[in-house]
């Protein structure tokens, strides 16, 4: 359901991939619809990103594995790049 802030949500965020290819490459699968492939992509990016770089902190222990198996294997499954 969309938003009823009117409102834009701003900040800035590195992040160690390119946010944008990995969408491109997320929304090229078949199997996502494409506003679907963009959250996803948005969205593992910056909590991934967050969890890397706080990855001891006690709230990310039982999660960090199995994010980290679950990008593997999201990983096999996107179009090659280039």
């Amino acid at each position: 359901m969309p938003s009823t802030h009117a409102a834009p949500l701003v900040f800035e965020v590195g992040n160690h991939d390119d946010i944008l290819t990995v969408v491109e490459r997320l929304r090229q699968r078949s199997d996502l619809p494409a506003n679907s492939a963009t959250a996803l992509g948005v969205g593992l990016k910056l909590f991934g990103e967050v969890m890397l770089e706080n990855k001891t902190h006690p709230l990310f222990a039982g999660l960090l594995p199995h994010f980290g198996d679950f990008m593997r294997q999201l990983k096999k499954s996107l179009p090659a790049e280039g």
